[in-house]
Formats: structure tokens, C-alpha cells, sequence
């Protein structure tokens, strides 16, 4: 897997996107019926989901990659110049319209062209652009011709009066492979998800399958929510996607997929989600910044069938790094954002403490699997390093299809002490033993802070009331000792931890007392190099 997974978004979109007529003609169309400007054609979520799985039983038929040579020729500080005209907003002729839609333009990266329809009492219409739908600054204006009609558009972003209601803020952006990202109020860009995920992080190459059209059901007037489907494709797979969206302080999107695997896919990654984490309290020393904290993300949150919940922060390891936490249909799995603390990031052009979280809730029966968690070792903040995703027990079959229907959560979604269990409100690594000496053993020191729920309530008195339940393996703990901190609301843990130089080291703990537990679960995986 390359570092520079944001730059391979990009890569990705420009060498597999498919374009509509050659999905027909894979489908065993005729070129005639493959045409994109077949005007208002029948649709449904089931149709789409039909041609798919028609598709998933031909061979699959490479992207041809447009022709346009003013389109192949931009080169990246060319494409930064080409902007949407925001005049030129599909979407915005409804009443009331509560959405607009801006096209990202081809070019650079993004040769081959992704097809979009509007979709309206049944039926899908074609929506077409040309270079009137796009300003061109300074040299570009003398690269792109007037009044062209473009072969389709690289992706597409749709506005909503997000934070105010005068101004239409970006609300979703899909361009690049599966990729997209949305905001809740108050967010900037920051981690993404994608559609589907195949063999990331494992023996065998990653598959990046792609969004090769898409369909936009046209709000009535003033409704607040609006209905996106995709087709998705690649050499494994084919997958028909809705994606059903409701901006707000957290803006909520339903997901339902259907896939249709045309091979065996020995992991298959659903749901995944993509961040960032290059460095916190845990390991600052590595990185020469004036900033406290870099990341999009802090932590992999996990909530269990039976109601346990896990916190991991996230790392950025020496070597490639998997994490795997079994389990029977999760209730939910998120990468979050705690830290919304300017303080903590001091970096006034990011704004990483505005930087949304993404909570997936399964619905339905997902069966046995793991959320598997891959941490990629990067140097730079423009990597995205993590990748969180479910991964069905027993993987995909070739001919097999499968649905699942999720929730998605995008916005603060700020930790709380839910049912009265303190959550992991910062993780500390340092050299062991005590401080002001030299450590001479080794160790490793591990600080957890607890905070809130019903322990931050507890006298300091009884503290000999609440025990520590740590479990650890290829490692050894020589010392751990819990100290309230009263005045923060805060019971921390300290760990000095000890294993032999190249041990991949897996920790957890939590705290309990007066017969029932008080804190989430803390894991980690520590790499002694």
C-alpha cells in the first residue's frame, strides 16, 4: 500500500474509473443502448441493482481513459486553476432547493469520465456539462476550449445551508475511486470513507474498485434530505449503493449495498473508513513540530453486541500494523475525533479539532467478523496512514451477492460518559521508571486518563475500592498504579510495560468496582523497536 493515500485517490480515479458505455458493452449492450444521452430512462434502486448483477457475470472490461487532449495535458498546478461556477449550480431551479450540486471538472489525474443522471418519478435524465460550467483562471483560459461539451466529470460535491441559512456550504464531496467525504455543522474536511475495500493491508494487492455513475433522485421543494445512488465496479466486484442524506449539526447517511462478486475476495473490507494520525501525546518525541498534536483522528472506537466499549488510540507505527477485534455484529465502529481543543493543535490553517468523526451502525445482522484497523507508518500529514473496516468471517465468494444496510454518522461526536463509564480522555507514552532518572530496565510507560461517569464522582478515599483489570500479551507489566485527579474529573492509570525488542505487544484495561465496571476498555498494540 503506498504512503500517499491521498495523492492515490487521485491515481486510482484517473487509471479505473469505468465510463457508462463500457459497463454496456460489458453487460452485452449494444452500443446504441450504451449511449449516456439516452434521455429519461426507467430507474430504480432494484433496477441498478439487477444490471449490476448481470455485469458481475461478464468479464470485466478495462477504463479507456478520455481522448481530449486539453483534458490529458493539465497538468496538477493547471487543475488547481478550474473551479466550478457556483451560477451554474445544478439542483438550484427547485423551489425553496436546499442543495445545489458543482461538478468537479476531468483533467490531470482524472482522465476517464464519471457519468451523473438526475433521477425524477422514475426516471433518469442524463446530466451533461461543458466548459461554460467551469471558470478557468489565468493560463488555463487559453488551455480548455469554449463552449464544449466534456465527455463526463471526475466526481461531483453537493451544498447545503449547513451552518447558516444564507450560505450553501460544501455538505459531500465524491471524487476518486469510491471515495467521499461529508461534514456535520461546524466541520472541515478531514478523514473520508469509500464504498468498499478489498485486500487492504494483506498478502495479496489492494484493490481499488470505483464509482463509475452515479444517480441524484431531485429533492421536492424544501426538503431537507436527498437520495444518491452509485454503481460501483472493478475487476472482483460489482456493488449498486444508496446513499441516503441528512445534513445537520450531525449530518446522518443510511447506506444500503448490494455486491456481486465476479471473484473470490479473500478480505473483504466493508464500511472502511480512511484518516489520518501522525502524532499525539504518544509519541510527539519522534517529530520536530511546534504543534502539539497532528491527526484527523485519535481513536478507534468500538461498541460491542453486548454493550462493552472499546477505545484505541490510534498510532503511527515503525512498520505496517493491524489491529483485529472479533466480533458478532457490532453495535457500532468509529474513527473519532475527542480532541477539540485549539490549544492542542495550534495550527490555525487545518483546524484539526474541527476535523469531523464517522460512526458506522450496522443494521441488521452482520453475522461474525472483526473490525480490523491498519495503521501505515508516514512521515507526512498529507498521508492518510488509518484504515478502519468490517471484515466478514469468511470472506467473499466468487458468484456470491450480499447486502448490508449502515448508518453513518459524520460530524462532532463528542465523548461522553455513557451509562455511567468513563471514557479514555488522553493516552501518554513516555520512557519507563521514575521520573528525574535514568531508565535503565527498558520499560515503557503508559498513562491513561479516565474522565467523568460515576468514578469521577468517587471520593479519593476509595480508591482501594476500584480494581484494575489489565491483560497483556508478548509483554509484561512490572508496575501499574491509579491516582484520582479530583479537580479534572479524571482517574489516571500508569503502566510501566517491559517485552523483548521486536515483540508486537497488545494491552488492554479498564476499571471496575462495586460490582460493575467504570470505564471503557483502553487497548493499544505497542511495537518495541
Amino acid at each position: 500500500m503506498s504512503l500517499s493515500r491521498r495523492s492515490f485517490l487521485a491515481a486510482t480515479a484517473a487509471t479505473t474509473l469505468v465510463s457508462l458505455s463500457q459497463i454496456a458493452q460489458a453487460a452485452g449492450t449494444n452500443e446504441e443502448a450504451a449511449q449516456p444521452a439516452t434521455p429519461a430512462a426507467d430507474f430504480s434502486f432494484d433496477s441498478m441493482s439487477a444490471e449490476m448483477e448481470i455485469l458481475a457475470s461478464k468479464d470485466y472490461v478495462a477504463p479507456q481513459a478520455s481522448d481530449k487532449a486539453y483534458l490529458n495535458d493539465l497538468t496538477y498546478d493547471a487543475y488547481r486553476l478550474i473551479r466550478y461556477n457556483p451560477e451554474k449550480a445544478k439542483l438550484a431551479d427547485i423551489d425553496k432547493s436546499a442543495f445545489r450540486l458543482h461538478a468537479f471538472h476531468m483533467g490531470w489525474l482524472f482522465k476517464t469520465p464519471v457519468a451523473l443522471y438526475e433521477v425524477s418519478d422514475g426516471k433518469a435524465t442524463p446530466v451533461s456539462f461543458s466548459t461554460d460550467d467551469f471558470i478557468y483562471e489565468r493560463q488555463v483560459r487559453d488551455m480548455v476550449p469554449e463552449h464544449v461539451t466534456l465527455p463526463g466529470i471526475a466526481g461531483f460535491r453537493l451544498h447545503h445551508p449547513l451552518n447558516r441559512p444564507d450560505v450553501f456550504d460544501e455538505l459531500i464531496a465524491f471524487q476518486g475511486a469510491s471515495y467521499f467525504r461529508a461534514l456535520g455543522k461546524g466541520s472541515v474536511y478531514g478523514l473520508s470513507a469509500r464504498g468498499l475495500a478489498i485486500n487492504t493491508g494483506g498478502s495479496e494487492p489492494e484493490e481499488f474498485p470505483v464509482f463509475t455513475r452515479f444517480y441524484v433522485e431531485r429533492p421536492k421543494s424544501a426538503e431537507q434530505s436527498i437520495t444518491i445512488y452509485a454503481a460501483l465496479e472493478s475487476p472482483s466486484v460489482t456493488g449498486a449503493f444508496r446513499f441516503e442524506i441528512a445534513p445537520g449539526d450531525n449530518t446522518v447517511i443510511d447506506t444500503t449495498a448490494r455486491l456481486y462478486l465476479r471473484e473470490d475476495i479473500p478480505q473483504l473490507g466493508l464500511a472502511p473508513l480512511t484518516s489520518m494520525f501522525l502524532f499525539a501525546e504518544r509519541n510527539r518525541d519522534a517529530f520536530d513540530d511546534y504543534r502539539p498534536n497532528v491527526h484527523d483522528s485519535d481513536g478507534l472506537e468500538i461498541i460491542k453486541q453486548n454493550g462493552e466499549r472499546v477505545w484505541r488510540p490510534l498510532s503511527n507505527p515503525p512498520m505496517l500494523a493491524s489491529s483485529y477485534f472479533a466480533e458478532q455484529s457490532p453495535k457500532s465502529f468509529a474513527l473519532l475525533q475527542r480532541d477539540r481543543n485549539f490549544d492542542h493543535f495550534q495550527d490555525v490553517s487545518a483546524l484539526y479539532e474541527r476535523r469531523p468523526s464517522l460512526r458506522i451502525e450496522p443494521k441488521g445482522d452482520w453475522g461474525k467478523g472483526s473490525v480490523r484497523l491498519v495503521e501505515i507508518p508516514s512521515e507526512l500529514e498529507v498521508n492518510d496512514n488509518i484504515v478502519a473496516f468490517w471484515v466478514p468471517e469468511k470472506g467473499g465468494k466468487a458468484g456470491q451477492r450480499y447486502e448490508y444496510a449502515y448508518r453513518m454518522h459524520w460530524g462532532d461526536l463528542p465523548a461522553s460518559a455513557a451509562e455511567g463509564l468513563a471514557y479514555v480522555l488522553e493516552t501518554r507514552s513516555g520512557a519507563g521508571g521514575v521520573s528525574g532518572v535514568e531508565n535503565k530496565d527498558g520499560t515503557r510507560k503508559f498513562v491513561i486518563d479516565f474522565k467523568d461517569g460515576l468514578l469521577a464522582d468517587l471520593p479519593a478515599s476509595e480508591v482501594d475500592k476500584v480494581k484494575i483489570n489489565s491483560n497483556i500479551m508478548h509483554g509484561e507489566i512490572k508496575t501499574q498504579a491509579l491516582t484520582p485527579i479530583p479537580e479534572e474529573r479524571v482517574w489516571r492509570l500508569v503502566m510501566d510495560v517491559s517485552a523483548p525488542e521486536g515483540n508486537i505487544v497488545e494491552m488492554t484495561t479498564h476499571l471496575s468496582g462495586f460490582d460493575r465496571r467504570l470505564t471503557e476498555t483502553w487497548a493499544y498494540q505497542w511495537i518495541n523497536q
